[in-house]
């Protein structure tokens, strides 16, 4: 039997194959669809010059038809932590990711929990010297990422297996009830501590099911269902 090739491994990785529609991947990320378009996919928008093109930052899993992997999801969750913390441009973005390929030998860093060593606070420095952070700023950021990076798990060779998404769209909650894995319910949201999808709990629900009932069917709290609802249903 032939060894599997890196770039084998790479088509064959559940993580790395398309699996999420960009609506679909906006909603589990609570991030705006345009927002991931234009991260993934770019856009062309219009000045009183003419039309330019805004490039893409990373790359998607597949282009025609436009469909996110879970690695995606992961360098989404990563990069609404660096613009939502000062929302800076984009470009600078795009600079410090590109300082971390070629003077790191890092690339996809947004994938990598070298984000917690070393490396990623080379890149987070280089990023705060772009975009003209104060040191105070700079460590406030570190922090930043490092709560959003707690929401990731790697397996050994430190590529993600789980996502824990925030409940809504403000990342505020420190708790991690959802969980997105790629080997468990086809990819799609579930509570953590059941595996069980927070779609299907969502539904019943709106179906006229009481809260009550859920709880005792998947022997969970109504405190798990609230939050299966909350997530699901968060703007």
């Amino acid at each position: 039997m032939l060894p599997v090739t890196r770039s084998a491994a790479a088509t064959t990785d559940v993580r790395n194959r398309p699996a999420y529609p960009v609506s679909e991947a906006a909603r589990y990320l609570k991030v705006p669809a345009a927002t991931l378009r234009s991260w993934f996919f770019g856009r062309q928008y219009h000045t009183t010059d003419g039309s330019r093109q805004f490039r893409a930052i990373v790359q998607p899993a597949s282009r025609k038809p436009p469909v996110l992997s879970f690695y995606n999801l992961i360098e989404a969750h990563v990069l609404r932590a660096l613009r939502n913390t000062h929302q800076v441009s984009i470009p600078k973005v795009r600079s410090a990711i590109q300082f971390a390929e070629t003077e790191l030998g890092l690339k996809r860093l947004l994938l990598r929990e070298e984000l917690r060593t070393s490396a990623g606070k080379l890149f987070l420095d280089r990023y705060g010297e772009l975009i003209e952070l104060s040191p105070s700023g700079q460590l406030a950021m570190r922090e930043m990422l490092g709560a959003y990076l707690k929401r990731v798990e790697w397996d050994r060779h430190q590529f993600p297996i789980r996502l824990y998404p925030f409940l809504t769209s403000e990342p505020m909650d420190a708790d991690r009830p959802i969980a997105i894995d790629p080997a468990i319910a086809f990819g799609r949201p579930i509570l953590a501590s059941r595996g069980i999808s927070t779609a299907i709990i969502a539904e019943r629900l709106d179906a006229g099911e009481s809260v009550a009932d859920l709880a005792e069917d998947y022997d969970l709290s109504p405190e798990d269902i609230g939050q299966a609802a909350l997530y699901e249903r968060a703007a």
